[in-house]
């Protein structure tokens, strides 16, 4: 166990501080996106079952939701390639990281003024924050090169899964005091609202962000220019990128990969709370629980994963979490086979915490082993891409087959595809060949340029 918590060559008190931000940014993740504030809106701001009048016709609040998630998640998916360009030529990836988190908080505690019928201004500030949070994660991912050796990259970013599952299941604790027992706190009963959880998001993720702005360096840019110069810079390397992927198959087709399933997963995410709502009838606190276990067992998963991709590679790593998924897509849909449809949704809480922080961190491990070195923001901004797009997707994709078979035990049966094709695809990934061709990547390509354009 000990060697979970031992790490080559590098200050552990800065990997410590890297993997904090998990812990500090995670309370989004789970407060927001996940159980919270995602069932205030689709429930009470934008009208629940009844929906809200657009475009003259009546559109559900969970629907309404889904629509502003897409929508954050195109914006990210257009800008952070470029803003992660900029970072990896002029070493701003702090200061991007910075930018981010002020936008995800301030918006955050914006939140709080968002009442019924205000769909509009709520979905607005969710863009926003959502765009900080995502957006932000770019360059915190990207950051694991500064604080990690390649041998330590699953471990470190499995501990950065860990902490942040610890992070956002503590606040959702808090969150339950806050709503449910107050008196716990010396205060009345009903002191506390619903808005007052996403207040505390807003603290809890700028004070806990504190560590990895004071304790980690990032690596200077190459080469320093002009603002007008980086950006002509940023596009050129944006654009080298996809014409380079050809001296990169294997990162190819991992990027097909993460892509399929990690549509799976974000829609999971987003649409776990109001499945167990709508068909179970779990309450507000109930799905607090809930996903409190789900947080507790995720941070074993990533401890655990983060050790098996160290031993047996992140592709097998990631395959391993994708038969999980499979088995958690499946019973999800036959809920009740077995006798007890709440019993079962309860297991399959843990098993989904199980393979979700053991998906998450084998993938941005087997990444980092993909990537090519010095190139770290801008090819987890490419990830990024895929992660972005697959969260405006999925949750359509889900929303729709909701709409057609008027089920949501039918809907999730589009979520097999998303799995089932990201393992297929995972399955021909060759990742000692993708880590020769990630290191030798810078070679070949000056080797292509000087056959392409020879000295005289």
């Amino acid at each position: 166990m000990r060697s979970l918590f031992r790490f080559r060559r590098r200050n552990p008190g800065q990997v410590w501080a890297w993997a904090t931000y998990d812990f500090a940014n995670s309370a989004f993740a789970t407060t927001i996106l996940a159980v919270v504030f995602n069932a205030y809106y689709a429930g009470t701001v934008a009208g629940g079952s009844e929906g809200t009048m657009l475009w003259g016709t009546r559109v559900p609040g969970a629907t309404m939701f889904t629509l502003f998630m897409a929508a954050s998640m195109i914006l990210i998916a257009l800008t952070s390639p470029i803003l992660a360009a900029f970072s990896d030529l002029s070493g701003l990836k702090k200061r991007m990281l910075g930018l981010h988190l002020g936008l995800g908080v301030v918006s955050t505690a914006l939140l709080y003024t968002v009442d019924k019928g205000e769909w509009l201004w709520g979905g607005i500030l969710f863009v926003v924050a959502q765009i900080g949070f995502a957006g932000g994660n770019v360059f915190y991912n990207a950051m694991l090169y500064d604080v990690a050796d390649p041998e330590d990259y699953g471990k470190v970013s499995g501990l950065g899964w860990a902490w942040g599952y610890i992070g956002g299941g503590l606040l959702l604790g808090v969150n339950l005091i806050m709503l449910r027992y107050p008196g716990l706190l010396g205060l009345p009963e009903g002191f506390f609202g619903v808005q007052h959880c996403f207040v505390s998001v807003a603290i809890w993720w700028v004070v806990f962000a504190i560590p990895i702005f004071r304790y980690v360096p990032t690596a200077k840019g190459k080469i320093k220019r002009r603002i007008g110069q980086n950006l002509r810079a940023a596009f050129g390397s944006l654009g080298e990128i996809f014409r380079r992927l050809r001296d990169l198959p294997n990162l190819t087709k991992y990027f097909i990969a993460f892509l399929l399933y990690n549509d799976g997963i974000e829609t999971i995410i987003v649409m776990a709370a109001i499945f167990a709502n709508q068909e179970l009838a779990f309450s507000s606190s109930d799905l607090i629980v809930f996903f409190l276990v789900i947080q507790f067992v995720g941070f074993f998963g990533s401890l655990f994963f983060g050790w098996l991709v160290d031993r047996i590679g992140g592709r097998r790593a990631i395959l391993a979490s994708l038969i999980g998924w499979l088995v958690v897509v499946v019973w999800a849909w036959k809920l009740g086979t077995f006798g007890d449809a709440v019993r079962e949704f309860w297991i399959l809480g843990v098993i989904t915490g199980l393979v979700m922080g053991g998906s998450q961190a084998a993938s941005r491990s087997l990444q980092a082993t993909l990537i090519p070195p010095g190139r770290s923001a801008e090819f987890f901004s490419f990830f990024g891409i895929s992660g972005k797009f697959a969260g405006a997707v999925g949750p359509l994709i889900f929303g729709l087959a909701v709409l057609l078979t008027g089920s949501l035990r039918e809907g999730i049966l589009s979520l097999l595809v998303l799995f089932g094709g990201g393992f297929l695809m995972l399955l021909i990934v060759k990742e000692e060949k993708g880590r020769v061709e990630a290191l030798s990547f810078e070679q070949v390509r000056m080797d292509r340029a000087a056959h392409e354009f020879p000295q005289d």
